[in-house]
């Protein structure tokens, strides 16, 4: 089994706004090793979340190549695309897109009823996923009797409910106060440790960035920096990641 959970060789993507052409992507080559927290930063506008969207199938890229666990999605057709997305990755968004009529723990059994998980075994793991991130005592509560920390870890529960290769989270503190950024970031680092969970996160949050393991900068569509483990100990005040942030590289 390869080391490399997500990798893109060449990747692009092009829309058309009208009739003219827009990059969108331009060539991004990447990696993220198994059991890795890999972060993609920089300027709004500057192909992030598209990234994010062609590894999780998505997406399709215009040219280039992704392979995640294997798999090279632009072999899939739409119905294994779906089951890619069902069973591969999870997503965690900004704003958790948790469903406001489900409790915490039919949430999380939702993807494996898609999955067709059979149902005492949903309610088992949906119970112990949210025991895992803190919310064991929470499982009947529905998002509006949730804070905004524990709807996270709600969807974060979800995204790992059918064992997925790699969880891809985009801005996923960007609704979140500096004490509750903090605690997701640390249950994150317990699941790439504990249960060799994969994360690629694409954030503007010092917070985040600084327990990342790597982080690629991207701008105009093309990646011009990685960040080593090291350079992002200090995120926060490093004068690189700051402007690798702002796309000055």
């Amino acid at each position: 089994m390869s080391e490399n959970v997500v990798e893109t060789d060449r990747v692009a993507k092009q829309y058309k706004r009208g009739k003219i052409p827009v990059a969108a992507l331009n060539g991004v080559s990447m990696r993220v090793l198994r059991g890795e927290i890999v972060g993609i930063i920089g300027p709004s506008g500057s192909g992030k979340t598209t990234l994010l969207n062609l590894i999780g199938g998505l997406d399709t890229p215009s040219g280039g190549k992704v392979v995640v666990d294997g798999v090279d999605l632009g072999r899939l057709g739409e119905s294994e695309l779906a089951e890619y997305r069902l069973r591969k990755v999870g997503f965690v968004f900004q704003f958790y897109n948790l469903l406001s009529t489900l409790s915490a723990l039919e949430n999380v059994k939702l993807p494996m009823a898609l999955a067709n998980v059979p149902k005492k075994d949903q309610d088992d793991r949906a119970r112990d996923l949210l025991k895992t991130v803190g919310l064991g005592d929470r499982l009947h509560h529905r998002p509006d009797e949730l804070s905004g920390g524990e709807q996270q870890r709600v969807a974060v529960a979800r995204a790992l409910a059918n064992g997925p290769s790699v969880i891809l989270a985009d801005e996923p503190t960007g609704d979140l106060d500096s004490k509750s950024a903090k605690r997701l970031m640390d249950l994150i680092k317990e699941l790439r440790t504990d249960q060799k969970v994969t994360f690629v996160v694409v954030t503007h949050d010092p917070i985040v960035i600084a327990q990342c393991d790597r982080a690629y900068a991207v701008r105009d569509g093309k990646v011009t920096h990685e960040l080593g483990s090291k350079e992002l100990e200090s995120a926060v005040i490093s004068d690189k990641y700051n402007r690798a942030l702002d796309g000055i590289y």
